[in-house]
């Protein structure tokens, strides 16, 4: 039991309205419950999201990494929007239905809710499996909990397909993972996700705050700095069921 997070959730409830009752339930079941041993560290190939988000990356560059995808029977690829056809051709070529998904106002979550929503449904529309979009930061910083959280039932809502919610936790102080960790679940999201990997590295213990406000309701994906199988276990063994990485085939080795 998180005493600092059921304080969080205790100050946040009576601001924020919307979210869906079953959700609510669930997080405070999930607040109340036992620490669990840890999670069997095993890695698998399917819990990879192999990923290429270089903006000086090129075609070749997504091609290998869809190749890598199929040979290595990853999870997903994550990418760019604008590789979505690429990645798709690459897949249909080969036997292994690999997931692709990109990611939506990445890295700084500085759009407005309308044009998220429209990159959201433009993304699935266009053959995208899951969307992997950067919390409203500068909503979040300001202290708009509910636009935060409205922003991110809108987006679950009009979305066709898996979302994950990134909250660059390692930008945040404590307080903030939390409240960031609580919006998230609150809004439907089916995954939680760390970070970008562009403000800093994932961390065990972040991973092990998303686990208790997510329980078994949605996925935990691990992403920033993840290099090696050791990186890869000890977010395993914290919680998380998918591993973001652009170290796919090194960690399997």
């Amino acid at each position: 039991m998180d005493e600092a997070l059921i304080r969080q959730w205790e100050k946040l409830e009576p601001a924020v309205t919307g979210f869906s009752p079953k959700r609510k339930k669930s997080l405070e079941e999930n607040l109340m419950a036992r620490d669990k041993e840890p999670a069997d560290s095993l890695l698998i190939p399917a819990m990879i999201d192999h990923t290429l988000l270089n903006p000086l990356s090129a075609a070749a560059d997504v091609i290998s990494l869809c190749e890598e995808a199929q040979a290595r029977r990853f999870g997903a690829v994550c990418l760019y929007p604008c590789w979505i056809p690429k990645a798709l051709e690459i897949r249909q070529r080969g036997e292994h239905r690999f997931a692709v998904a990109v990611v939506i106002d990445f890295p700084a979550g500085g759009e407005s809710t309308k044009v998220r929503i429209q990159s959201v449904c433009e993304a699935f529309r266009d053959g995208a499996d899951e969307v992997d979009i950067v919390l409203p930061l500068s909503r979040f910083f300001s202290g708009y909990d509910q636009d935060v959280l409205e922003d991110l039932i809108s987006i679950k809502e009009n979305a066709s397909g898996i979302v994950k919610v990134i909250l660059e936790l390692s930008a945040l102080n404590p307080e903030q993972k939390r409240k960031a960790a609580l919006l998230a679940f609150l809004s439907g999201a089916d995954f939680l996700k760390t970070s970008t990997g562009v403000n800093g590295k994932a961390a065990a213990e972040d991973v092990r705050l998303l686990k208790t406000v997510a329980g078994i309701e949605c996925g935990i994906k691990a992403a920033g700095g993840i290099r090696t199988r050791a990186d890869a276990e000890k977010m395993i063994r914290a919680g998380a069921t998918r591993i973001g990485t652009s170290s796919g085939p090194h960690l399997l080795e």
